[in-house]
């Protein structure tokens, strides 16, 4: 079996990526498709001795997109699908912005003699009606250019026999343009001829208003989609841009700085104090303590010594060190990282709009309608200017303003209430599945807790808190290790003044020296006492509570004299606890993954009261555990700060990022968390619960229009009360549907958390 990647182009809606994969997987020799809307892509695990890439390509072009095979464009920029999907965004970005410039005057002069607005006199009075036509036309002429893209794929799927929403817009805007113009000839006809009602009855019958509104409208969640894009793109380009891009190598005893990719497995590479780890490989030589927190989360960083591996991505916070490559490329965990977060967010299947679901059903039928009462007035004897203004209500009417604003309006309104309340939803896929979550699944570091190591506990022998807090941040102010930084940061709280320190010396594995006002001190772990016979039985059990509370205890002496020890450990958040109750309330089952070890994974544990808690992960580990729960039934939401967690939040069916987290968690997310706080867990799944059934009540309504409208615009009631309904009505019918929803969703602003 071979899997590759399809670049698809032409797709609008669910309904094209639906049916190609119906059309592709009931191909021969296909065993598996997936097709994002979103990317713009298409994943297909195929036998090659079956149908090969062309022949599913052919079939896809033949539906009627374009299509080609990704590994066309790998020789191109990494930076290319950033700068496509930038441009795409920034083009649909003009194309609205001019589609507005026309359509609001459009809009005012159409609308303006019946709504008493103020108007020139040149559009006023049956006299101007050529001129009012005229001017309209001219208006409405560019928004049709601009919008041309939906009439060549709406015309092009319909001629395909695969009707999708931008067919309804290409029919529903085409007729009513052409049934506009086909007026304006009526009204200069009218002139020529003398003919004053002629001219009067269809100075009422221009709808080039609705013709621009539509696809004005509509380009608006075009371009929503298209920054959704973007900022997919962004997210797996900023992946990329974490690894290195020179290493520091040694070959024939020089050294010498060359591009990542010219790193080859087997070769010496060095990595100094603040550097980055550039590939994977095992250190030969030397010692440094590393910041894993991009691959495990841990906010401790990890003392590495010799025949010790070390991760690409990583940085080498204190020490110096060789080490042996022995990954490079796409060999390197945080290739494979950037490999899973490309791979979820291209199977996870989009969650289609429920206008799109039924418009393969719903375009069709609306057609049918048109062509079958125009049909049937003129077999009973009507003349065909009136079936024509039968079939044109019926497409006016059910053209898809309100299902065009059901989504967006809520959404923008929603959103802009998430954010109010320290909330930033991405896109509406995240706002459907969020409100079905039945599963929280939580990272610790950055998460439940606060991310960084601060001083807990001072345990004093013989002198004060003061003054050992002095002493161990005179002697930390001399190392890099990363457990410095809280000591003295909890020293310049309490405002001491340091003793004078100097003569450092760093002791591999167990801690560092110096000389405190002229007198040797220590610092480091139960080794080093041990190393420079320093009893600390006396502090045995103490110690033990806290390696068990998930802190870790430094031992600082001075001479042979055990000064006391200060414990470091990264601390529970002050909300955390509630949230998890909240959510366990809810009826979510909480769980808790971390990279970190069990006994500091147990700690938060006994702290929060979480469902389950699993430790000792990398990122595939905890993307895998999203996707067994998945394939149990669950819905899957994700919370984390870090790279480590991108792989997971973009494979959960909704990830949600803690706004304080690192930039790729927060682009690989569908949620942001503004205030890294986790009580917004549920108040973002409340808040989606409101914004999807917004949602369901504003297509309601949108289809409620058209299911009244059409059947009275067809003529039902015409043989029995001679009720019309003519295409100036069916229009403003098609415009009160608009502003219901749009009412409807502006409820939303007063939302508020219970």
């Amino acid at each position: 079996m071979k899997k590759e990647q399809f670049n698809i182009a032409g797709m609008s809606c669910s309904a094209c990526s639906s049916r190609i994969e119906k059309v592709i997987g009931k191909q021969q020799g296909v065993e598996q498709i997936s097709v994002n809307l979103l990317k713009n892509n298409m994943h297909v695990t195929y036998d090659e001795k079956v149908i090969s890439a062309e022949a599913i390509i052919a079939k896809v072009e033949k539906l009627g997109f374009g299509a080609s095979l990704h590994l066309q464009q790998q020789n191109q920029s990494k930076a290319k699908p950033v700068d496509t999907a930038a441009q795409e965004m920034q083009a649909m970005k003009r194309r609205l912005i001019w589609s507005v410039i026309f359509t609001l005057p459009l809009f005012y002069i159409s609308m303006g003699k019946m709504m008493n607005w103020p108007l020139p006199e040149i559009f006023l009075g049956m006299e101007n009606s050529l001129i009012n036509g005229l001017t309209q036309l001219l208006l409405t002429i560019p928004v049709i250019l601009i919008g041309s893209k939906y009439f060549e794929h709406g015309f092009k799927n319909l001629w395909n026999k695969a009707p999708n929403m931008d067919s309804l817009i290409a029919i529903g805007s085409s007729a009513a343009f052409v049934y506009g113009v086909y007026a304006v000839y009526k009204i200069a006809y009218g002139f020529g001829h003398g003919d004053m009602n002629l001219v009067h009855r269809f100075s009422h019958d221009l709808y080039f208003e609705s013709a621009a509104m539509i696809l004005t409208l509509i380009t608006l969640g075009k371009f929503m989609e298209a920054r959704a894009k973007n900022r997919t793109s962004e997210a797996i380009t900023k992946l990329m841009n974490l690894a290195p891009k020179i290493a520091l190598v040694e070959r024939h005893g020089m050294q010498g700085e060359i591009p990542i990719e010219e790193v080859v497995t087997g070769d010496i590479l060095i990595v100094k104090s603040g550097a980055t780890v550039p590939v994977d490989g095992v250190i030969i030589e030397g010692n440094g303590a590393l910041d894993e927190a991009a691959i495990t989360g841990e906010s401790i960083p990890v003392e590495k010594y010799v025949e010790d591996t070390v991760t690409g991505g990583t940085i080498n916070k204190s020490g110096y060190f060789k080490m042996r490559a022995t990954a490079v490329g796409e060999d390197t965990t945080l290739s494979k990282i950037i490999a899973l977060v490309d791979e979820a967010t291209s199977s996870k299947a989009p969650i289609a709009k429920m206008a799109d679901r039924i418009s393969g059903i719903f375009v069709p039928v609306v057609i049918t309608i048109a062509v079958f009462a125009a049909a049937t007035w003129i077999c009973l004897g009507y003349n065909v200017e009136f079936a024509l203004v039968i079939g044109i209500s019926v497409l006016v009417i059910s053209c898809p303003c309100a299902l065009g604003l059901a989504t967006p309006t809520a959404i923008m309104v929603g959103t802009g209430r998430g954010a109010a309340n320290g909330i930033l939803i991405k896109s509406a896929s995240a706002l459907e599945a969020a409100h079905n979550i039945d599963t929280v699944i939580l990272d610790k570091t950055g998460t439940v807790t606060e991310g960084k190591p601060v001083v807990t506990d001072i345990l004093t022998n013989k002198i004060t808190e003061s003054q050992l807090l002095s002493i161990a941040a005179a002697i930390e102010k001399l190392s890099e290790h990363p457990l410095a930084e809280p000591i003295i940061n909890a020293a310049e709280e309490r405002h001491l003044e340091l003793p004078a320190a100097s003569g450092y010396r760093l002791l591999p594995g167990k801690g560092l020296e110096a000389l405190v006002e002229g007198k040797l001190c220590y610092a480091g772990n139960a080794k080093l006492m041990q190393a420079a016979n320093i009893d600390v039985s006396e502090f045995a059990d103490v110690t033990a509570k806290l390696a068990h509370d998930g802190k870790t205890p430094l031992y600082f002496a001075q001479g042979e004299q055990l000064l006391g020890i200060i414990a470091v450990a990264d601390t529970v958040k002050p909300s955390s606890a509630e949230a998890i109750a909240k959510l366990r309330k809810l009826g979510i089952k909480v769980i808790m993954l971390t990279g970190d070890n069990k006994i500091t994974a147990e700690a938060i544990h006994r702290q929060v009261g979480m469902d389950e808690v699993i430790a000792e992960l990398l990122p595939e580990d905890k993307e895998r555990t999203v996707r067994r729960l998945q394939e149990q039934g669950h819905k899957v939401a994700m919370v984390g700060d870090g790279i480590n967690d991108a792989p997971a939040l973009a494979r959960a069916n909704v990830g949600i990022a803690i706004g304080a987290g690192t930039d790729i968690a927060i682009e690989s997310a569908d949620i942001v968390l503004m205030r890294s706080d986790l009580l917004d867990v549920p108040k973002a799944i409340s808040l989606s619960k409101a914004v999807m059934s917004n949602i369901k009540q504003n297509l309601f309504w949108a289809f409620f229009y058209n299911a009244i409208g059409i059947p009275i615009a067809a003529g039902m009631l015409y043989p029995h009360f001679e009720i019309l309904l003519s295409p100036m009505i069916a229009a403003a019918a098609m415009s009160f549907s608009s502003v219901s929803v749009v009412t409807n969703a502006l409820r939303l602003r007063f939302w508020t958390y219970k």
